[in-house]
């Protein structure tokens, strides 16, 4: 096992300074507990219990916990498979983790990486337990679809119901879209605020997310640079959003930056607004509005830009 504290020395020294930055924090919230690094830990065995149950771990899982804290859902993670990682940015919480196990049948199955989970190189995993820190949801659940794991993730209501939001729900948003474009997500229960220590000023949820197998023929870069135009202005109808000066100039630019690379002249009659107002007329979605939109329209919108040669990210 990794030693908790010598672990990744300069992750821990930048921790500790993070950790000691506003000492007042810390003292309010009790001796351990530092909010600045969104540190609520969780208390209730029950609901530990349930997120535990929704993992559905076998003997033979490796297992990542992000933010474990003093380890009250590690310790019940451990029996039940074969080896955990946890990442705990606060090598004060790494340190109280390590003294609950250490001389224990599970001590051997721990392996504890002090740092940023957002930086650190991640081992194989199958599945992840995260009580995540809010400040870095979005981050942290993109990081995790790059590995691919079915996840057991606690987030700040509101973030979880656009996980989950479907078009047409007022919370439907790009996040939503490209969540879903890649993974199956499900509302597993609702957490208040008083199942944790400090509580936090929002309530939570607990989300399960199972990836999509196998994963969808598609370039993320092209669909996010689509969506993050069409969800700038999501109730504007998509052809008032493409047809925008911004999105002409940065579709010209490339189309024509595709063309060069391809080796091929610009045709002399080429009109951006008409060519993509032709696109829109292929698909029908001229008067479509992404606030209604599913994830088979995007990708329909897509493949019709792509072919007629757009771009939605720099060549």
């Amino acid at each position: 096992m990794r030693s908790a504290v010598a672990a990744r020395p300069t992750a821990v020294a930048s921790a500790t300074n993070a950790a000691s930055e506003k000492p007042s924090s810390a003292s309010t919230a009790g001796p351990l507990f530092n909010k600045d690094l969104g540190q609520h830990i969780l208390k209730n065995p029950l609901v530990v219990d349930g997120i535990i149950d929704k993992a559905a771990l076998k003997p033979t899982d490796s297992v990542l916990e992000i933010g474990p804290g003093t380890g009250n859902v590690s310790v019940k993670i451990l029996p039940k498979c074969k080896k955990l990682t946890v990442v705990e940015m606060d090598p004060r919480m790494a340190a109280e983790l390590s003294k609950r196990v250490q001389g224990t049948a599970e001590q051997r199955k721990l392996d504890i990486i002090v740092g940023d989970f957002l930086k650190v190189n991640l081992p194989y995993f199958d599945v992840c337990i995260s009580n995540t820190p809010y400040q870095i949801s979005a981050a942290l659940t993109f990081k995790l679809l790059q590995h691919r794991p079915c996840a057991i993730l606690m987030f700040q209501r509101e973030f979880a119901l656009r996980l989950v939001a479907k078009p047409g729900d007022a919370l439907y948003c790009r996040l939503s879209a490209n969540v879903q474009l890649l993974a199956k997500v499900d509302h597993v229960m609702k957490v208040g605020r008083n199942n944790f220590r400090p509580p936090p000023q929002v309530e939570s949820s607990v989300v399960r997310i199972e990836p999509r197998q196998p994963p969808p023929p598609i370039d993320f870069n092209e669909w996010d640079g689509l969506l993050r135009i069409l969800f700038g202005r999501k109730n504007k109808t998509v052809s008032a959003t493409l047809k925008s000066q911004t999105a002409l100039d940065m579709l010209e630019h490339n189309y024509k930056t595709v063309c060069a690379v391809r080796g091929v002249d610009v045709p002399m009659e080429f009109n951006c607004k008409d060519a993509v107002q032709a696109v829109l007329d292929s698909v029908g979605m001229s008067d479509s509005r992404a606030s209604k939109m599913d994830n088979d329209d995007y990708m329909k919108l897509l493949s019709a830009f792509i072919d007629a040669g757009f771009r939605f990210t720099s060549a």
